[in-house]
């Protein structure tokens, strides 16, 4: 929930003390004490779509036991949203590190990261190489995939070049495994003397950027496990980071995937203020939802390059044409609505230094509003550093998004000045946040250490998740949830076997069965936009040892619950009971239990023998009895977890 606070408003007066006089030649806005009213907005801007949010709240008996200390948090931040939901995955440090020996683990490297390191000479830190080095100890067998260079590069590394070097780091024989055309095939022949194996370059298959089903499939072929520790690749739909997952028992974030994920979750959060974010580049259209939530989340926006211009243009101030962006005035006027309605201020440069476009002329500074025809801003004026510094010194945390040099410039003093000021402010504790590959390259050029800052070198990522939309390679992971259940308030007796009904509906077969059977524990699970791997991976794998997967729709999310559960430490069972009024459902729920799980489902008793003809429980749920009332068949079977 958004909302304006005194603290907010004493900050918006410091801000507002920043700004220069509505008359001054040197232009930045304030939407608190600006000129401009909020009618004179709505004018320039026209109508505007109203901005519903709706909020629902979930009852459920087995909320009392969750705690609740993580939930706070993410509504506390305003992180409640679907998007964010998807960012609590299961990771390989909370994986059992005893299901790990012996299994063939893929993992998706980012190879940048590992040459870097490299040049660099810093290994020991490289959370990447930790990944690999975890999985080796734990005594997994580990299959390493990547893509590295261009295809035609004639300076492409080879796979045998980047084994001999992982080889070095990693203290162990790394084996290449350039058979292209054979990745099964050469996987096989070399897994019996080899602990790490790597594939050869997937930039030389087009099937990987196709997300192809069959070349996923031969990709994770033996493996039973995937690591993804590749996040700059997180908004790219690749064979390599989404579609393994689809034959994999599990999936889960490496190391530096999970690092890198944890601090992209704190750039939404605003438990530190003031909290700026100073935004460079260009493309205001395709960046529009972005600097939105930037604007529901940040105490103050400073814009330079050339969306600064933009903004500049949509408050009526004169601005060299080959600045301006086509159609963006209209989000233009709808961020400065939006920040007038939050009470918070958006700066822009005061001044900048120009160069004459048609002379050699020395350089001249000119005031943001008044840049002459026939000049080309190129560089921060004194007066924008001087306010951008004063700026900065009140904050505790500060996000640099975008490159911070304009496009006809390669290196510019206010860019160096900045990440002085950066630099300077994150050894007083301030929370620094950079993105974007030049941005952090200017940070880095400019200190002894980066290790301060949180940075994400591709800028991309942030941006996809600051428009709101899910990260397809966090989203292929397997599902974790930022709250834990004490199954000792939960239930009575928390060692009697459980039954768990997926799509539970309004609850009332579970109660009737809970009367029937009063040695068991019950859960009903009703969750919409499921994911079928996930749920099977729970059956083949969960720690219950005791228990019944009831389901008639058969794509459901629950290995965070039923992992912890204690159960019964002697194994007695664990079935799947399937069942559906349609055939084809039915089928199809079968089918996909026995394909995910890759042998540990079976069909119990004689799969010859076609449908079962009763419940084997003997009480039918609301649809069922309305089914068997009409007439019509239930096509209903039960399957069992192979020991």
């Amino acid at each position: 929930m958004l909302h304006t606070s005194s603290f907010l408003y004493q900050l918006h007066c410091r801000f507002g003390s920043l700004t220069l006089p509505p008359h001054s030649s040197c232009m930045s806005y304030n939407t608190t004490a600006g000129s401009w009213s909020c009618k004179q907005l709505q004018s320039r801007l026209g109508s505007l779509r109203s901005c519903r949010s709706e909020f629902r709240v979930m009852c459920r008996q087995v909320l009392d036991s969750i705690k609740t200390c993580h939930v706070q948090e993410v509504d506390k931040n305003g992180d409640s949203g679907e998007s964010n939901l998807f960012l609590h995955v299961q990771t390989l440090r909370n994986f059992p590190i005893e299901k790990i020996y012996g299994e063939v683990v893929i993992v998706r490297f980012d190879s940048t990261l590992v040459l870097e390191a490299l040049d660099s000479n810093n290994f020991s830190l490289d959370k990447s190489l930790f990944t690999i080095k975890y999985l080796f100890n734990a005594g997994a067998k580990v299959l390493l995939v990547s893509n590295w260079g261009r295809p035609h590069d004639p300076m492409l590394l080879s796979v045998e070049s980047l084994a001999d070097r992982l080889s070095s780091l990693l203290q162990v024989k790394v084996v290449p495994a350039n058979d292209g055309s054979g990745l099964m095939q050469s996987k096989m022949n070399k897994w019996e003397n080899v602990d790490i194996l790597l594939l050869d370059n997937l930039t030389m298959f087009r099937e990987e950027v196709a997300n192809c089903s069959k070349f996923s499939e031969k990709l994770s072929s033996g493996a039973t496990i995937f690591v993804n520790d590749a996040f700059s690749l997180s908004h790219k739909i690749l064979a390599s980071t989404v579609g393994v997952t689809r034959f994999c028992h599990a999936s889960v974030a490496g190391f530096n995937f999970e690092e890198e994920l944890l601090q992209l979750k704190n750039i939404s959060k605003t438990t530190r203020q003031p909290y700026v974010a100073i935004i460079g580049g260009s493309n205001f259209l395709e960046k529009a939802n972005a600097l939105h939530l930037l604007a529901s989340k940040c105490d103050g926006l400073y814009f330079f390059g050339k969306l600064a211009f933009q903004v500049m243009n949509a408050l009526g101030l004169s601005v060299p044409g080959c600045f301006v962006e086509q159609d963006a005035v209209g989000e233009a006027l709808k961020l400065i609505q939006h920040a007038h309605c939050r009470k918070i201020p958006i700066y822009f440069p005061n001044d900048f230094w120009c160069i004459n476009n048609s002379k050699q002329d020395p350089l001249e500074i000119f005031p943001s509003g008044s840049i002459l025809t026939g000049w080309t801003p190129i560089d921060l004026g004194p007066v924008s550093l001087k306010e951008l510094s004063s700026l900065l010194s009140i904050c505790k945390k500060i996000l640099l998004i975008g490159s911070i040099k304009f496009d006809s410039v390669k290196d510019t003093v206010g860019a160096s000045k900045l990440a002085l000021m950066l630099q300077g402010i994150s050894m007083t504790g301030c929370d620094v946040t950079v993105v974007g590959n030049a941005a952090c390259k200017a940070v880095a050029g400019t200190s002894c250490s980066v290790s301060q800052y949180k940075m994400f070198n591709n800028a991309s990522v942030v941006w996809e998740f600051l428009k709101g939309r899910i990260l397809p390679g966090v989203a292929a992971l397997d599902r974790a949830y930022p709250h834990d259940l004490d199954w000792n308030i939960a239930f009575t007796d928390p060692s009697q076997p459980l039954i768990i009904d997926i799509g539970s509906g309004n609850g009332l077969f579970l109660l009737k069965m809970a009367r029937r059977c009063q040695n068991y524990n019950f859960l009903g699970l009703e969750i919409n936009k499921k994911l079928v791997r996930h749920c099977l991976n729970n059956v083949v794998q969960s720690n219950i040892k005791n228990g019944y997967f009831i389901s008639t729709n058969a794509t459901s999310t629950f290995r965070p619950i039923v992992s912890s559960y204690p159960g019964d430490p002697v194994l007695v069972t664990v079935q799947v009971f399937l069942q559906s009024d349609i055939e084809a459902v039915a089928t199809r729920m079968k089918e996909q239990f026995i394909m995910y799980a890759k042998g540990r489902l079976l069909v119990d008793g004689d799969e010859n023998m076609g449908w079962l003809e009763e419940n084997p429980f003997g009480i039918r749920s609301d649809w069922e009895q309305h089914v068997i009332d009409r007439g019509a068949p239930m096509f209903r079977i039960m399957l069992r977890k192979v020991r």
